[in-house]
C-alpha cells in the first residue's frame, strides 16, 4: 500500500550497477532465488541497510529476503534450515532493542507483505500482513469510526507484524490495552515449517507446550509481578494459565522473532472517540506530573502521557501552558476533558478540540523519541558532536503507575551518581518511562559504565515492582538482566518454551533467550571517531513516512516516490556507517553502493529540519562527493551545471545561441527530457547600475539565479521595497553563495568563492536580503559550516532575510495591495528547512492571498532533475504533492513559488507558470508616474 505516486520502474533504473557487487554466500543465495518469488538480495547495500534497526545494537546478516506471501516465507525458511542458517523477521526497523537485527537471513516484509487482506467494520476486525503499516490499517478503519487501539509513536511507519512481535502499546494504551490485548490470532510458521493458527483456548499451540504449562502452573502463578498494565519483558507465559483461557496467541505476542515467524494476524478494532479533545496540564516537573499520572486513571482518560520542558523545542514552549512538566490527557467530549482538567489539581492547562492544534501538540510528544538523544555538552568528549548526544540503553522500564514518582525521584539520582543525563518521558499513566542517555558507547571505559547502570537501573526497576520492558521488548538491551526480575527458575523456563517452539533455535538466536551480552556488538564498535556525524541516525524512522500521515513535511522525497530503504536518510545514513567501519562497505570513499544511494539524494536538507535528530543528509552528500571524486574525473554535469555561475558570468546570452542544437542537452550535462533555461539578455545587476546610487536599507543579493536567468523577480522585489519604503543596494562587488559548488561536491571550489565573497562583503552595512531561498539557506547553513573558523562567516549568514522576513522587519505598517486570490504552488525546500516561512505566510494574508503552498519537494532541485538518469524520480517527486495541488487548484488561482527550481519544474511539468511573491505583488502595486 505505498503511495500513489511510487513509480513502480524507478528501482530499477538505478540498480544497473546494484547487481555487478560482490554477493556473500553465492550458493544460498541461489538456493534461495530459485525457491522464491520474491527477491533476494546478498549484495553489500542490504546486508548494510538491515545491520542495525533503532537500537544501540549491529549484528551483519548474510542477506535480505523478501517474500512475496506465506508460499515465500516457507520456501525461505526451508532453504535457510537446509543451510544451517538463522533467520530474523523484520518490519520497519525500529525496535529499539537490537532485536530487528541478526546474523542470518533477515526477512523484510515491508516490500511485499503489507496488505490490508480484510476489515470487517460489523465484527470490528481486520485481517493484515505483517508488512503492513499501522497507519494504513488506521486510514481503511477510519470511515467506519474505527481504529486500532494500540498507537506507538512511530505510527507512521511501524508494522503490525513488529508491533505484535513486541507487542508494541502507544499513548492509548491505558484505554485500549496493548497489541497483545487486541490480537484475536496468527497464522505462524515455526523455523521447522510447521503452519500454526494460534487462538485462544490453546488452537494451533506446538506439541508440548500444554504439557509443559501443566507442569509448572505454580511457577507461572507467583512468579509475574502484580499491577503492571506495562509488563512486557519476557514470554507472558501466564497467558496460557488455565483461569486465562490459555490464549496461545496472546503468549506469542511480544515473543520477538523467537518462536516463528508471522504471516497473518486477525486483530480487533476499536471504537474511535467521536469528539477527541485534548487537555495539556502543566506541573512545576516531572515528578509533580507523575504523581498525579495515576490519580486521572478512574476518570476513563483515552491517554496519559508524560513529558519535561528540556524535551520542548524553544518556539513551540508558547503551544503548551505554563510549568516545568506536561500531562497530554485525551479524552472523548469537552465535558469528560473538562472533568479531568478539574480532578488534575495541574499549575495551568489548555484544552484543545481543534483537529490541527491537536496534532501540532502531539506532533511534540511524538518525537521526543528523536529529540531525546540531542542534548547540549555531555559527559564524555569523544562522543560524535561533542558530547551532545544521547543513546537508547535503557529505554523504556515500567513501574506501577502509583509508583511512578519515587521510581522517577531515586531514577534521577541514580543518573546523577554516574554523571550521566537523561530526559525521561512517556506513558506516564501506565508506570512507562522512556528516556535517551548520555552514554559514552565509544570507549572501553564508557561501555563499562553503560554495563554498570544498566545492571544497576534494573535492581531499581525490580525494587518497585516493575518491569524492564514497558513497551520495546527485551532484545539484546536487556535479556540477559531478566533473571533480576524473574528469578532464574522462570528464565529457565522461558529456555524450555523456546526449546518448544524451535527446537533447532534457528530463529532469532541471542535474542530474550540465552542472550548475547548487553554490552557486545555496539553500533559504535570500531567506528572511527573521524567520521562520527555519521552515528547520529538513532533509527526512529521518521524518513520512512508514507501516504497521508506524511503531511506536508518535505523528507524524504526519493523514498517517497521509490519506497527504497536506500534511498531514503536512515537508509543512507546507515550505509555511510557501514562505509565508516569498513566491514560490510569496503570501499571508503570511493564506495559505489554509497554513491549510487547518494545519487537519488535531491539535497532538499528536509532532514535537517524534519528528521528528529536533525541529520542533514545533503551535507553528507557534499562531503561524500567531495572525496569520492578527489583527484578523479567528475561526472560531465559537475563541471556544467556545478560551475554555473562561472558559465553565465564567461558567456551569458551567449549560451542561448545552443539551446537549439541536438546535442545542446548532452554537451550542458543535461537530461534530453529537459529543455534548457534561457539566459537573460540584461542581468539584474546591470538593470540596478543604472539607477541613482542612494543610501541603503538592506543589500540585495544578486544570486545567479535571480541576476541571470530571473532578473524580472529581482527588479519585482525592487519595486515591492522601495515602495514599502525600504532603500536598496547591492553588495560592493561580485558575490557567490557557492550553492551550485556545494549541491555537486566541489567544496574546496566552493570555499574559495565563499571566502571571495567574504572579502567583499566585509565592510558592507545592514542585512542582506536573498530572494532565492536556496541560495539564503546556504550563505545560513554551508557558509559558516564550511568556514567555521572565519567569524565572517557567521555574521553573514546571520544578516540574510528573505523578502518577506526584510519587509516584516523594514516596513512593519506597510500595508501590501490586496489582492483577494486563491494561491497554489510550492513552499522551497530550503525555505521549509533552514529559512521558514511564515513570515512569508503572513505577508501573503496581508495581501489577501489564500490557501496554502504543498510541502514536499518540486523534484527539480537545482541540478538534479537536470541530471541524466533522473528525471523519472523528479516528476515522481512532484507528484507526491506539487503537481496533484496544481491540479486540484481553480483556473484562477495565483501559482507562487519563490525558488527558480520549483518555478522551472512547474514550467516544466504542466502548462502554469510560477512566479515569485515579489512579482505577484510588484504587479498588483499602482502604475508609476511617468
Amino acid at each position: 500500500m505505498r503511495r500513489q505516486v511510487r513509480h513502480p520502474d524507478l528501482v530499477g533504473k538505478h540498480e544497473e550497477h546494484h547487481e555487478e557487487h560482490r554477493e556473500e554466500h553465492p550458493e544460498l543465495a541461489a538456493a534461495l532465488r530459485a525457491a522464491l518469488a520474491g527477491d533476494v538480495d546478498f549484495g553489500t547495500t542490504a546486508r548494510a541497510l538491515a545491520t542495525m534497526d533503532a537500537s544501540n545494537y549491529r549484528r551483519v546478516p548474510l542477506g535480505v529476503v523478501a517474500p512475496r506471501d506465506a508460499a515465500d516465507v516457507a520456501a525461505a525458511l526451508s532453504v535457510c534450515r537446509s543451510f544451517g542458517v538463522p533467520v530474523v523477521a523484520r518490519g520497519g526497523g525500529t525496535s529499539i532493542a537490537g532485536q530487528a537485527t541478526g546474523t542470518g537471513v533477515v526477512l523484510d516484509f515491508t516490500r511485499h507483505m503489507r496488505a490490508l487482506v480484510s476489515l470487517d467494520p460489523e465484527a470490528r476486525t481486520a485481517v493484515v500482513q505483517p508488512g503492513l503499516v499501522l497507519d494504513r490499517l488506521r486510514e481503511a478503519a477510519r470511515p467506519y469510526g474505527l481504529t486500532f487501539g494500540p498507537d506507538p509513536s512511530t505510527h507512521s511507519r511501524c508494522t503490525l507484524g513488529g508491533m505484535i512481535g513486541n507487542n508494541a502499546c502507544g499513548a492509548h494504551s491505558v484505554a485500549w490495552g496493548t497489541t497483545a490485548d487486541n490480537v484475536l490470532g496468527l497464522d505462524v510458521l515455526t523455523y521447522r515449517g510447521t503452519e500454526l493458527r494460534l487462538g485462544p483456548g490453546w488452537r494451533g499451540a506446538p506439541a508440548g507446550l500444554r504439557d509443559l504449562v501443566d507442569r509448572n502452573l505454580a511457577v507461572l502463578r507467583t512468579g509475574y509481578p502484580a499491577g503492571l498494565p506495562r509488563r512486557i519483558s519476557g514470554y507472558a507465559l501466564d497467558a496460557l494459565l488455565p483461569e486465562r483461557g490459555a490464549d496461545v496467541a496472546r503468549s506469542w505476542c511480544g515473543s520477538e522473532g523467537t518462536l516463528g515467524v508471522l504471516t497473518e494476524a486477525t486483530v480487533r478494532l476499536v471504537k474511535a472517540p467521536s469528539a477527541p479533545v485534548l487537555a495539556v496540564l502543566g506541573y512545576p516537573d516531572e515528578t509533580a506530573a507523575a504523581d498525579a499520572a495515576a490519580g486521572l486513571l478512574p476518570y476513563g482518560p483515552l491517554t496519559v502521557e508524560g513529558m519535561a520542558d528540556d524535551l520542548v523545542p524553544g518556539a513551540e514552549r508558547k503551544l503548551l501552558p505554563r510549568g516545568g512538566a506536561w500531562l497530554f490527557v485525551e479524552a472523548d467530549g469537552e465535558s469528560a476533558a473538562r472533568e479531568l482538567v478539574r480532578a488534575a489539581d495541574a499549575l495551568d492547562a489548555t484544552v484543545v478540540r481543534d483537529p490541527a492544534e491537536r496534532r501540532a501538540l502531539w506532533r511534540i510528544r511524538e518525537d521526543a523519541a528523536g529529540t531525546a538523544t540531542r542534548m547540549p555538552g555531555g559527559s564524555s568528549p569523544t562522543r560524535p558532536g561533542g558530547g551532545g548526544e544521547a543513546w537508547p540503553g535503557w529505554e523504556d522500564c515500567a513501574v506501577p503507575p502509583a509508583r511512578l514518582g519515587a521510581y522517577l525521584r531515586e531514577f534521577r539520582a541514580l543518573l546523577a551518581s554516574y554523571g550521566l543525563r537523561g530526559t525521561p518521558y512517556g506513558h506516564f499513566g501506565d508506570g512507562c518511562i522512556h528516556v535517551r542517555i548520555d552514554f559514552d558507547l565509544w570507549t572501553d571505559a564508557g561501555v563499562g559504565r553503560f554495563r554498570e547502570f544498566s545492571e544497576a537501573v534494573a535492581d531499581l526497576v525490580v525494587a518497585h515492582g516493575g518491569s524492564l520492558s514497558g513497551e520495546h521488548g527485551d532484545g539484546k538491551a536487556r535479556a540477559e538482566l531478566l533473571p533480576k526480575m524473574y528469578g532464574p527458575e522462570l528464565v529457565g523456563l522461558f529456555g524450555e518454551v523456546k526449546d518448544v517452539w524451535d527446537p533447532d533455535g534457528g530463529l532469532n538466536p541471542g535474542i530474550l533467550v540465552r542472550p548475547e551480552p548487553l554490552d557486545s556488538g555496539l553500533r559504535f564498535e570500531g567506528l572511527p571517531l573521524v567520521v562520527p556525524e555519521v552515528a547520529r541516525c538513532v533509527g526512529v524512522a521518521k524518513c520512512r513516512v508514507e501516504g497521508p500521515s506524511a503531511g506536508p513535511g518535505v523528507m524524504c522525497p526519493s523514498y517517497r516516490a521509490t519506497g527504497e530503504e536506500r534511498h531514503s536518510t536512515r537508509g543512507r545514513a546507515r550505509l555511510l556507517h557501514e562505509m565508516a567501519l569498513g566491514e560490510v562497505v569496503t570501499g571508503g570513499w570511493r564506495s559505489e553502493e554509497v554513491r549510487e544511494a547518494l545519487d537519488l539524494c535531491l539535497a532538499c536538507k528536509g532532514c535537517r529540519s524534519d528528521c528528529p535528530v536533525g541529520v542533514d543528509m545533503a551535507a553528507y552528500k557534499a562531503e561524500f562527493l567531495h572525496r569520492h571524486y578527489e583527484g578523479r574525473r567528475r561526472p560531465w554535469s559537475h563541471v556544467t551545471m556545478g560551475r554555473l555561475p562561472q558559465w553565465l558570468r564567461w558567456f551569458g546570452p551567449a549560451l542561448n545561441l545552443g539551446r537549439a542544437l541536438p546535442f545542446a542537452a548532452r554537451l550542458a550535462g543535461v537530461t534530453p527530457e529537459r529543455d534548457l533555461p534561457r539566459v537573460a539578455s540584461r542581468t539584474f545587476v546591470s538593470w540596478f547600475g543604472t539607477r541613482l546610487e542612494t543610501p541603503s536599507d538592506v543589500l540585495l543579493w544578486p544570486d545567479t539565479f535571480t541576476n541571470h536567468l530571473a532578473p524580472h523577480v529581482g527588479r519585482s522585489a525592487v519595486r515591492v521595497l522601495e515602495a514599502a519604503g525600504v532603500r536598496v543596494g547591492l553588495p560592493p562587488g561580485r558575490v557567490c553563495c557557492g550553492l551550485t559548488y556545494v549541491s555537486t561536491g566541489q567544496l574546496d571550489r566552493a570555499r574559495t568563492v565563499m571566502r571571495s565573497t567574504l572579502d567583499v562583503m566585509a565592510d558592507a552595512p545592514g542585512p542582506v536580503v536573498v530572494l532565492e531561498p536556496s541560495c539564503a539557506a546556504t550563505l545560513r547553513t554551508d557558509l559558516p559550516e564550511l568556514l567555521p573558523d572565519d567569524p565572517r562567516a557567521r555574521r553573514l549568514a546571520s544578516s540574510v532575510r528573505t523578502f518577506a522576513q526584510a519587509i516584516e522587519e523594514f516596513a512593519p505598517t506597510w500595508d501590501p495591495p490586496r489582492l483577494d486570490r486563491e494561491v497554489v504552488g510550492q513552499t522551497h525546500c530550503h525555505q521549509h528547512a533552514v529559512l521558514g516561512d511564515t513570515a512569508e505566510r503572513r505577508l501573503r494574508e496581508r495581501a489577501g492571498l489564500t490557501g496554502g503552498l504543498s510541502g514536499g519537494c518540486c523534484g527539480l532541485a537545482g541540478n538534479f532533475g537536470f541530471e541524466p538518469g533522473h528525471y523519472e524520480v523528479s516528476v515522481a517527486c512532484a507528484e507526491d504533492q506539487l503537481l496533484p495541488a496544481l491540479r486540484s487548484a481553480g483556473e484562477d488561482a495565483l501559482v507562487l513559488a519563490d525558488g527558480f527550481s520549483c518555478r522551472t519544474q512547474i514550467g516544466h511539468l504542466t502548462d502554469r507558470r510560477g512566479r515569485h511573491l515579489a512579482e505577484v505583488l510588484a504587479q498588483a502595486l499602482p502604475a508609476r508616474e511617468p
